[in-house]
């Protein structure tokens, strides 16, 4: 029943962020926005979803280790094996303005995260400014893209939406469904641990992240298999800059979190690691090699496997 838990919280979480970022997208094409700033912005934010409502639901259930677990082993999963999959399938073109944009407030909000971890806790006043961070990128996204659109600069999709209700009651009941599929999965995930005797932590950084990032995978995967480079990119971009600002913050804000201690000793180091890789390998050639996909995806191994040893 335990494991039934768990997939079904897993099941739900993956048709609620698909029905998040569908709603999300038609109505962000009714108003004309770019295939990136769409990646960056609605379908970062609604397959970052999953994480949101799982930290929120682990922090209030009194588990820290599951609420930063799932944030920090998320965005590892983000870099690593999703952003790895997805080049192996096929190279992945960055657009250079836009990295240099976002390259910065990826780096910047990966440090301070890591910065807050080890003062011991994500206290309100951290989370308050977390969240100030990602409204002033979001801010600086949409003017830079506007502007870029306004001048031709970019490929705006002109695709004929669908009427706005039906759009904003899709979005809703992904919403819902991301609701209850979290409070099966956290709930499920402790159950495991403890039945296991294994730590939280080690629980939210690998069965709750890679459940939250599932949606991720999906839409990455599918943007390559389909030619949409900058929605694969942007997709992982924008997730990890909205884990760690908006998520973290969030949950900081509402139901302050301890940082555990396992995380700031190595996790939090493996995940400065994969952002520095990623910001390398997209910076190098512009575009991001098969090669340099499976490296990534060796690495993501490499590390559950070092998990598990040491569980």
């Amino acid at each position: 029943m335990i494991w039934l838990s768990i997939i079904a919280g897993l099941v739900l979480l993956t048709i609620g962020a698909e029905a998040l970022v569908r709603g999300a997208s038609a109505l962000a094409r009714r108003f004309g926005l770019s295939e990136l700033l769409i990646g960056i912005t609605l379908v970062g934010f609604g397959t970052s979803s999953p994480e949101l409502v799982s930290s929120l639901a682990a922090a209030f259930a009194g588990s820290p280790g599951v609420a930063v677990g799932n944030v920090v082993g998320s965005n590892i999963a983000n870099i690593l094996l999703i952003l790895g999959a997805s080049a192996l399938i096929a190279p992945i073109a960055v657009q250079s303005d836009g990295l240099r944009r976002d390259a910065p407030a990826l780096a910047l909000a990966t440090l301070a995260m890591i910065g807050v971890a080890l003062t011991g806790e994500f206290g309100r006043i951290a989370g308050g400014v977390f969240l100030a961070g990602l409204a002033a990128y979001l801010a600086l996204a949409y003017i830079t893209e506007k502007r870029a659109a306004d001048k031709g600069l970019l490929d705006i999709p002109h695709e004929t939406p669908g009427a706005v209700l039906p759009s904003i009651a899709l979005s809703l009941a992904g919403l819902a469904l991301l609701a209850f599929g979290a409070k099966l999965l956290v709930s499920g995930a402790i159950e495991v641990a403890t039945a296991l005797s294994v730590s939280e932590t080690l629980i939210g950084l690998t069965i709750v992240a890679v459940g939250t990032s599932l949606p991720e995978l999906v839409t990455s995967v599918v943007a390559s298999l389909r030619g949409k480079s900058g929605l694969a990119l942007g997709n992982v971009v924008g997730s990890n800059i909205y884990n760690s600002l908006g998520i973290l913050g969030a949950t900081a804000l509402i139901h302050p979190v301890a940082a555990p201690p396992a995380i700031v000793r190595f996790d939090n180091w493996v995940m400065l690691a994969a952002t520095a890789a990623l910001i390398l390998f997209a910076f190098t050639r512009s575009r991001i090699e098969r090669w340099e996909g499976a490296l990534l995806a060796v690495c993501y191994a490499a590390y559950i496997g070092f998990l598990v040893f040491n569980a």
